[in-house]
């Protein structure tokens, strides 16, 4: 008989091999390709990081200017896209309309039933290039405001801030948002990068690998944690009140968003580390220094009390406050940057595909009869 063992969640199974990225946490890095992506995202634009993971290495000058240029020529989406939303419940969840946004987009695209590594490569490129437009203007949609068009003069991440906020970027605002998406751009194998390569193994297109992954990411255990670590740090408005909060969760056994994390168990996750330092540097041109001091005091709490170590979206939250991004749309940006990483995982799963077929332990009855 076959060993039966259950390993809950799949915890530290091997469920394929990859060249896209994987998690040293010894060496407490993040490989991307062969780099390390806190060095990347201290010394690239996201659109090299892009070019690295879809074409598997980084541009010079002349090809990264003609891959932001093939985005830009692919950011308006169909002229009846947007009124998709005209009829929907406009307390929508963001990522729900998000959702609906990338598995309608499917139908318009003349390469959807093509699975080659080429046609891959040109959706992907595609998606990347749209899911900023339909993240900021469905929200636009669903809250009565005037979609913002895209612009192609600014730079990708200058342009998507832009258009979830109408105001064209700072310098300082554009360098830390594009650091932000390049944090959240790929981390080898979380639940919703596993949902597509399954989606994906069954021969399915891109888009419905992409429309699975983004009901994963929706999923609180998952997704969200940016918000609820926002939601936090404004419910305890200061220093002294998040702490009083903090030890009120504790005492009643709540679970606190932001810490902790499957991967990173005794150590700080270091995308956090990256963030926190993007958090002191806005937070300073804003004169908003009380929220770091917050989230130092949040961090020192729970490593004290609990032996937990911030993860991404501890940082990533007041960052993303700071820059004026509405808190419905954390959890989408944070899947517009794993747009990248997702369509380097599918264009490999379809190309060196096994169909996902596990099986279980049943500890059902056996032998009734009717």
């Amino acid at each position: 008989m076959k060993d039966q063992t259950v390993i809950p969640g799949l915890d530290g199974v091997i469920a394929t091999e990859t060249d896209v990225s994987y998690l040293d946490v010894e060496q407490e890095e993040i490989v991307i390709k062969g780099y390390d992506l806190i060095e990347l995202s201290e010394k690239i634009t996201y659109i090299e990081l892009a070019h690295l993971l879809f074409e598997g290495t980084l541009p010079n000058k002349e090809e990264e200017a003609k891959f932001e240029s093939a985005l830009k020529k692919e950011y308006a989406l169909p002229d009846e896209f947007l009124s998709i939303y005209n009829n929907l419940p406009k307390d929508m969840n963001a990522m729900d309309a998000l959702r609906t946004g990338i598995s309608a987009l499917g139908s318009f695209d003349p390469l959807l039933e093509d699975r080659s590594t080429s046609a891959n490569r040109e959706k992907s490129l595609r998606l990347l290039a749209k899911i900023p437009n339909i993240v900021a203007n469905s929200y636009h949609k669903l809250t009565g405001a005037t979609p913002v068009e895209p612009r192609e003069d600014l730079p990708f991440s200058s342009n998507f801030l832009y258009m979830i906020t109408g105001k064209v970027p700072t310098a300082l605002e554009a360098e830390i948002f594009d650091q932000s998406l390049m944090v959240y751009s790929e981390h080898e194998m979380p639940n919703s990068t596993f949902t597509a390569r399954v989606i994906a193994s069954t021969q399915a297109d891109i888009y419905g690998a992409y429309t699975g992954a983004v009901a994963s990411l929706k999923g609180s255990l998952h997704g969200g944690a940016n918000e609820a670590v926002m939601y936090l740090l404004l419910e305890g408005k200061t220093v002294d009140g998040l702490e009083t909060l903090l030890f009120e969760k504790l005492k009643n056994k709540e679970r606190i968003m932001g810490f902790g994390h499957r991967v990173y168990m005794k150590k700080m996750d270091p995308r956090a580390t990256l963030m926190k330092k993007a958090l002191k540097r806005l937070a300073k041109d804003r004169g908003r220094e009380d929220l770091v001091e917050m989230c130092q005091r949040g961090e020192d709490i729970l490593r004290e009390e609990k032996g937990l170590y911030p993860n991404l979206d501890y940082y990533a939250a007041p960052v993303y406050y700071l820059l004026n991004i509405p808190i419905p749309l954390y959890t989408p940006v944070f899947f517009a940057a794993r747009a990248v990483g997702l369509g380097a995982h599918v264009i490999e799963q379809h190309d060196n595909n096994r169909l996902y077929r596990p099986r279980v332990k049943y500890t059902g009855p056996r032998n009734l009869h009717p």
